[in-house]
């Protein structure tokens, strides 16, 4: 028994790998939901443990982006803006980069699970316009966000967890600083593996933007407010965070605030409530439940290296454990381990169990989000495609981070 919840992440793993290959007529949510209510069900884990697994953090502040969101893809706000936004890039080769850039500065403010929230339906739009293999833009787009995050104390949860517990004076000041100039390389590295991975795909004819309209204005008012009062509180908190850190209020609040005046005074909330992405919420509490399971045997946390630690063990920890066990529980068990008079090796933390979401679709929950908004919407992202192009880049970042603390330490 003390190794079924081992055992059970294991054949949840496989499954998803496998689902598409063998033809498994199983969602990644269901699976996962699967996984969940096996170690539930033998006992490998009690009910009230599985209730305080749950991080309602993070599944409260996924449903507030998650309403917005949807708001404003419904209302049509989103591709009119994202046409606007857009429609001066002529070429395939320019939007490519334009999506990888916009996602990932957008990441680094807004954090990444948001930009995978509202960036799936644009591109998915911007590959059917302009005759774009959809696979090429979704990774752009995972790519652009976990990379893009990487630099912001803010772009993850993982991120905020080492701000807020790696004793850091001025956190936007140290991750720009340590880790912004090599996250902008690592952008243009990702886009020429892009490049080289799908120049097949890649046509050279001018772009011909089509006209997008706001479908239901009152609708688009709303989501813009919304939309407008979230980036509000992410500038107030990033202010708070130099003059006032103890008045810092949590990105939850954030959340919840701005999907506030869309379910208080939209007629169409319940429609709203019902178009969101219940799956992924679905997927990321069965993730919870399973991974503590797994936790509470002790046998990760024993095969967890002792003594004196450098960038390599701390990267080689970061990218690999969080495919086994998530990045943010991963960041939670390695920060009291790392002495704090190392502050480049709680760079390398925070750089590697992020960089980790572009090595497997599991590695980080964007990436979760847009395979499941994808699907959604009739798009796949396959496991073993995500594997075949993020596995080469994912050692191409690591070594351009890695290079840059080593000079820097």
């Amino acid at each position: 028994m003390d190794h079924l919840p081992l055992w059970t992440l294991g054949g949840v793993l496989a499954l998803i790998a496998a689902r598409n290959l063998a033809r498994i007529p199983l969602g990644i949510w269901q699976i996962m939901g699967l996984g969940a209510l096996l170690v539930l069900l033998t006992g490998a884990i009690a009910p009230d443990a599985a209730w305080q697994a749950i991080d309602r953090e993070v599944i409260g502040f996924l449903f507030g982006v998650f309403v917005l969101g949807h708001a404003l893809v419904e209302s049509g706000w989103l591709g009119a803006m994202s046409a606007r936004l857009l429609g001066r890039f002529k070429g395939a080769d320019a939007l490519l980069i334009a999506v990888l850039f916009v996602a990932a500065i957008g990441s680094a403010f807004l954090m990444n699970d948001t930009l995978a929230v509202i960036g799936t339906p644009i591109v998915l739009a911007l590959a059917r316009d302009h005759r774009l293999p959809p696979v090429l833009l979704l990774l752009a787009l995972a790519f652009g966000v976990t990379i893009g995050s990487v630099m912001s104390p803010i772009g993850n949860p993982q991120n905020l967890l080492i701000a807020l517990h790696g004793g850091m004076q001025n956190p936007f000041v140290d991750f720009l600083r340590a880790l912004g100039p090599p996250t902008l390389l690592n952008l243009l590295i990702a886009y020429a593996v892009l490049r080289l991975a799908f120049w097949r795909h890649i046509h050279g004819e001018a772009l011909v933007h089509l006209p997008a309209r706001i479908d239901d204005p009152q609708l688009a008012r709303l989501a813009s407010l919304s939309l407008g009062l979230l980036v509000f509180m992410v500038t107030v908190r990033i202010a708070l965070s130099f003059v006032a850190p103890h008045l810092a209020f949590p990105l939850v609040v954030i959340a919840l605030a701005a999907a506030a005046p869309l379910l208080l005074f939209s007629p169409h909330r319940v429609a709203l409530l019902r178009g969101i992405d219940w799956h992924t919420l679905v997927f990321f509490v069965a993730m919870f439940i399973l991974m503590r399971s797994v936790w509470d045997t002790g046998l990760l946390q024993s095969w967890m290296p002792v003594g004196a630690v450098g960038l390599g063990e701390v990267f080689g920890a970061g990218v690999l454990g969080s495919q086994l066990v998530s990045n943010v529980p991963l960041v939670s068990l390695a920060l009291p381990l790392l002495p704090p008079e190392r502050p480049d090796l709680l760079m390398a933390l925070a750089a590697g169990s992020t960089i980790a979401g572009n090595l497997t679709l599991i590695g980080a929950a964007s990436n979760i989000i847009i395979v499941q908004a994808a699907e959604r919407r009739g798009a796949h992202l396959g496991f073993w495609v995500f594997f075949a192009v993020g596995a080469p880049l994912t050692l191409l970042n690591l070594e351009v981070y890695w290079v840059w603390l080593g000079m820097m330490s």
